[in-house]
């Protein structure tokens, strides 16, 4: 049973649901990342948008096809390969999630700290904030579909602003010598290009988010696609515009060494107090990522525990038509996640759990470009964009490296047991 019509997701909902689930984290960290790469890096955001934009036309034609189906790439796998593909990409896809969101978690507390100090200090109050905002927002997301929503379109309005000021803004605070000033700005190898494409790539993941709920979006056929595809554009040039103006305003050495970017670019702009400011905006960044994505972790094994291919509790919803069970089980994961990162740096455990993601959510975009090929012998225009977004996915897993590409199968492979499990029972 679908919910009412006037509760579900309208366009700017579901735009800021891809838009939200985007921006999180990873844009605020990725300058430093990239610092070492020079021009480099420049060409890797624009090849990383070429294949977003590619994927999101992907997703956007197979939303067109499943459009009152939930469960994004697991539903569309589903229907063209059959349970088992489908099942590992619910699995990969869910621990992907759970794994992201302690990630995202883990950034929000490093921002959280420029405020607060004593975060840096103490994992007591560390861990007591963390798991503070992760229920909070599984709160949030056990009510009406439409105060997720609402939420949603809130951070992403308060986040994205402090991003284009420091794009716009630092347009005229660009010294054109931290362009060339790195050892290896002039390294424009192929492998080079694959390592910063990977990196940047990072950031757009979530472009799909809008095909996943896609039974509580109005006039999904038309909706998803619209939302999809603005939503991935409007992202590719808020990253362009603020990544070039943090590297043209802070020097190459400074930057690959720091832990805020666009903190330390607003500071060189305004001082301390913009510091501040643009502390709040990741904070706020980081929030709404969050929420959206809490929203996806109960979506995807909902859908997979229809086809019983995931455990019933899964499927349970509340009187608000919220898969509760689901959410609360991925947020009492992404808790044991937490408390398990304080052995670690801030920065390590969010690497670490960046590459415990990152081949789970490539398996899904494999599959799903691969699902609009066989649905589509006889359209070339479908044919040529599958082709060419699965071709991407696979550059993309290549550039993640041997040992990411290891974790990611080992992975997979557990969840193989719990299938047959799954089917016995």
């Amino acid at each position: 049973m679908n919910l009412n019509k006037n509760n579900n997701l309208g366009f700017w909902s579901s735009t800021s649901l891809v838009v939200g689930n985007m921006i999180g984290s990873g844009i605020f960290l990725l300058p430093a990342s990239l610092a070492l790469y020079g021009l480099v890096s420049i060409l890797g955001w624009l090849f990383a948008s070429i294949g977003a934009i590619l994927l999101a036309i992907v997703f956007g034609e197979l939303s067109k096809i499943y459009n009152k189906e939930p469960g994004g790439p697991y539903k569309f796998t589903r229907n063209v390969f059959g349970e088992f593909p489908a099942f590992l990409v619910a699995w990969g896809y869910w621990i992907s999630i759970w794994s992201t969101n302690t990630a995202i978690v883990v950034a929000f507390l490093g921002y959280l700290s420029v405020f607060t100090p004593s975060l840096n200090t103490s994992p007591l109050y560390s861990i007591i904030a963390g798991l503070s905002i992760i229920w909070l927002l599984t709160w949030i997301n056990s009510k009406e579909i439409k105060t997720i929503g609402i939420v949603q379109k809130i951070t992403v309005v308060l986040k994205v602003i402090p991003i284009i000021l420091v794009g716009i803004i630092g347009i005229f605070f660009i010294d054109l010598n931290n362009f060339n000033s790195l050892e290896i700005d002039n390294d424009f190898s192929f492998n080079s290009l694959t390592v910063t494409t990977t990196l940047t790539f990072f950031a757009f993941l979530g472009m799909e988010s809008a095909t996943i709920p896609s039974d509580k979006i109005n006039k999904a056929n038309s909706i998803i696609k619209k939302a999809t595809i603005y939503g991935t554009i409007f992202t590719i040039i808020i990253y362009l515009l603020s990544s070039i103006s943090i590297m043209g305003i802070i020097p190459p050495s400074t930057l690959a060494q720091s832990s805020a970017p666009f903190a330390d670019a607003a500071e060189i702009i305004a001082g301390d107090f913009s510091r501040k400011i643009i502390a709040l905006g990741a904070i706020i960044a980081t929030i709404g990522a969050l929420n959206g994505w809490i929203l996806i972790q109960g979506q995807i094994p909902m859908a997979a525990s229809k086809d019983k291919l995931f455990p019933e509790l899964f499927s349970k919803t509340n009187s608000n038509k919220s898969p509760v069970l689901g959410i609360i089980l991925s947020s009492i994961l992404i808790s044991i996640l937490l408390f398990f990162s304080y052995s670690k740096t801030l920065v390590e455990a969010f690497t670490f759990m960046i590459k415990l993601s990152t081949l789970s959510v490539i398996t899904p975009y494999l599959f799903s470009t691969a699902s609009l090929a066989v649905l589509s012998k006889k359209n070339f225009y479908r044919l040529i964009i599958s082709f060419l977004a699965f071709i991407f996915s696979i550059w993309i897993i290549i550039g993640c490296g041997i040992e990411t590409i290891k974790l990611g199968l080992i992975m997979l492979v557990a969840g193989i047991p719990f299938y047959f499990w799954f089917k016995r029972k």
